[in-house]
């Protein structure tokens, strides 16, 4: 993947988290929907401090707020573009080294931690979605292809 295709998954990114937040205030959601939504969130966190070679400052399982989740996505997607306009192309290869949230030491590259970032998020609303079913109200689609198909995501963008 180039940096123009991790623009575009992370602009898809934000745009399923936003989704997701809307629908828990409209609708509802499970019990355990907005405790993925903010672990979510927190990882993107996560993710940055270490990309960026800072100190982790904040919970991986955080408590969930509604409202916390909803501030927290619009200074994340921030985040995230200015990150990304930053590292350019060739950044996309660095190796960082990091500790996990068991105190291991790891070395990654950028790319792939931004993939993971990607993937993790689908995952987590993957379970978002199924516990709000299971509660007895409809979550919202956030497949990548809806995107695209309702013009959310710049085609080639």
């Amino acid at each position: 993947m180039n940096l123009a295709d991790f623009q575009r998954m992370f602009a898809y990114d934000a745009w399923a988290n936003r989704e997701v937040i809307a629908c828990f205030r409209k609708s509802g959601t499970g019990p355990k929907s907005i405790k993925y939504m903010a672990h979510i969130l927190a990882a993107g966190e996560l993710w940055l401090d270490r990309l960026n070679g800072s100190d982790q400052k904040v919970a991986v399982w955080p408590e969930p707020d509604i409202n916390q989740c909803e501030s927290q996505a619009s200074r994340l997607d921030a985040r995230w573009q200015e990150f990304l306009e930053n590292t350019g192309e060739r950044g996309l290869a660095k190796v960082i080294n990091y500790k996990n949230s068991k105190g291991e030491n790891w070395s990654s590259r950028t790319e792939d931690v931004l993939l993971h970032v990607i993937m993790h998020g689908a995952y987590h609303r993957g379970q978002i979605a199924s516990d709000t079913r299971g509660a007895g109200f409809n979550p919202v689609l956030t497949d990548f292809i809806h995107a695209v198909r309702q013009n959310y995501l710049e085609i080639g963008a």
